[in-house]
């Protein structure tokens, strides 16, 4: 499974922006798929994730509410979302894949895409 993220860009704070992360490979209607973001310096960081058939949905207290994921199986697509955007959301923005259920530890994923960057001005 190859993922690739795009969607990124320079937007002002409280607005938002549509990530994608697409996917190559016929198995990708079983993997859990987790968005995880990363600033020069820091720890690479759980923003979300979804389960294989989208009816399970987990988020890290810094973008609830704020921060929505999707997919698409049918077009090998996973969405996010982000609304209400703050300065401390800037980070490059990975799409990452695993066989299992969702867990914030980005150890635990297998596949990788390149990221994309987000910058929030303020």
């Amino acid at each position: 499974v190859q993922l690739q993220a795009s969607g990124g860009g320079l937007v002002q704070a409280g607005g938002c922006l549509r990530l994608s992360c697409a996917a190559s490979g016929r198995s990708f209607s079983m993997l859990t798929v987790g968005w995880f973001r990363q600033d020069p310096g820091k720890e690479r960081e759980f923003v979300a994730s979804i389960s294989w058939s989208g009816g399970s949905t987990s988020y890290a207290d810094s973008v609830k509410g704020r921060f929505a994921i999707s997919r698409d199986n049918a077009k090998n697509m996973v969405y996010l979302q982000m609304n209400s955007l703050k300065p401390e959301d800037t980070a490059v923005y990975y799409c990452a894949g695993r066989y299992g259920g969702s867990s914030p530890d980005y150890s635990d994923y297998r596949y990788w895409g390149s990221g994309t960057q987000v910058t929030v001005s303020s």
